[in-house]
């Protein structure tokens, strides 16, 4: 008697795993300078302060019980705290929903907001996490370009101008993964009124934007309009085991996430709740932390530019990295970056091509470098690196 198989469910036809990840799992050897990753530094995640919280935490027992499935409760006002801030505006605790990492985030609002077939807007080249939770849920995805001043959000209005009607728009607006740019202030507030003209959500996804190097981000598009859902996370600037991420959102919205949540995995840590908690309310201590991650991450980034530059000429433009931890390069000769990794990696260097970031097809031409797990010397080592790649492919 022959076994029949069972089916997997129809919504894993077409999603892939990032390539990415699969780079990294191929790019791991110690004599490989990796510039593909987009992972903070953890000699810079603060161990010995996060061990304090822990031991704190610790001493209660009770507190290694089940949380609220929103979050701990005194997390979510340290978080209604701090959004208040940056919002300029008193966040109610009810607007405010943690969960495991931002990226659970934006997977629960995909099962509240969209329907199978919804229209999703996305920038160009896009953030692979969320493509890969907006193709998970069956939505149509439109994708509109960024130049230096982020998403066009002039693209966008001729979008919807030609009767396009997105029930989401997802932007990184603080120095962009994977492209580098920040969204302007004008365009902020533009994207904002879009929105509230044509009914449409904008999940503002924000995991760098305290990581800036020379002047903070502009206020986010949350300041402008309700339409908008704010997203972000404790990973890039403390530890990303923590795993708290948090959305600033309508209390509908929220309610919507706890029903699923709830269903997900009930609840999330509140152990490491608890710590976050404990660091993000130390103001005094965490201000001087973030200084330093500032201080490190600009100094590399500006050793890794201005060696693309000195190497490379006009061969190349790059971003500035005002913030965040990527650079993006454009190849000016024609290069084509997909061919040029496998001879980088025989010369001890990785990065992302620009491939694996488009929607449909596209940048060819382009990487993605991540700047900082690596020191300012190890940085222009690996610019050398790649230069001798990237000349043994041209002679070829």
């Amino acid at each position: 008697m022959s076994t029949l198989t069972p089916p997997l469910s129809q919504r894993l036809d077409g999603l892939r795993s990032s390539a990415i990840r699969d780079l990294l799992k191929l790019t791991a050897r110690p004599d490989i300078i990796g510039l593909a990753g987009g992972l903070p530094d953890e000699e810079l995640m603060p161990r010995d302060r996060i061990a304090l919280a822990a031991e704190s935490a610790l001493a209660d027992r009770s507190r290694l019980q089940y949380t609220e499935s929103a979050g701990w409760g005194p997390l979510r006002e340290v978080l209604a705290a701090r959004e208040s801030a940056r919002l300029g505006r008193t966040v109610p605790l009810a607007e405010v929903f943690v969960t495991h990492g931002s990226q659970q985030a934006l997977s629960l609002l995909a099962e509240v907001l969209l329907d199978p077939g919804a229209l999703v807007i996305v920038e160009d080249p896009a953030y692979v996490g969320a493509l890969q939770v907006f193709r998970a849920a069956g939505a149509r995805i439109v994708a509109v370009p960024l130049d230096t001043e982020g998403m066009r959000v002039d693209a966008l209005a001729d979008l919807l101008a030609a009767g396009e009607r997105p029930a989401v728009v997802h932007t990184v607006s603080n120095f962009h993964n994977p492209r580098g740019v920040t969204l302007s202030a004008a365009r902020r507030r533009e994207l904002a009124n879009l929105a509230e003209r044509h009914g449409f959500w904008v999940i503002e996804d924000d995991p760098y934007g305290e990581l800036w190097f020379d002047r903070p981000a502009p206020a986010p598009v949350a300041t402008y309009s309700p339409n908008v859902i704010r997203l972000s996370s404790a990973s890039k600037i403390l530890a990303p085991s923590l795993r708290a991420g948090w959305m600033v959102a309508p209390d509908a919205v929220c309610r919507g996430v706890e029903l699923l949540k709830q269903g997900a995995d009930l609840c999330g840590s509140a152990l490491t709740q608890q710590i976050t908690a404990d660091l993000l309310a130390d103001e005094s201590w965490l201000s001087g932390h973030v200084d330093k991650v500032r201080g490190m991450y600009g100094e590399r980034a500006q050793a890794l530019v201005g060696a693309l530059r000195e190497r490379f000429g006009d061969r190349v433009v790059s971003t500035d990295a005002a913030g965040g931890m990527f650079v993006w390069v454009d190849f000016t000769d024609g290069t084509d970056t997909a061919a040029l990794l496998p001879r980088a990696v025989d010369h001890g260097v990785a990065f992302v091509p620009g491939s694996a970031f488009a929607v449909s097809d596209g940048y060819r031409g382009s990487m993605r470098l991540c700047f900082t797990t690596s020191e300012a010397a190890t940085l222009r080592e690996a610019v050398e690196r790649l230069a001798r790649a990237a000349a043994q492919s041209t002679q070829s």
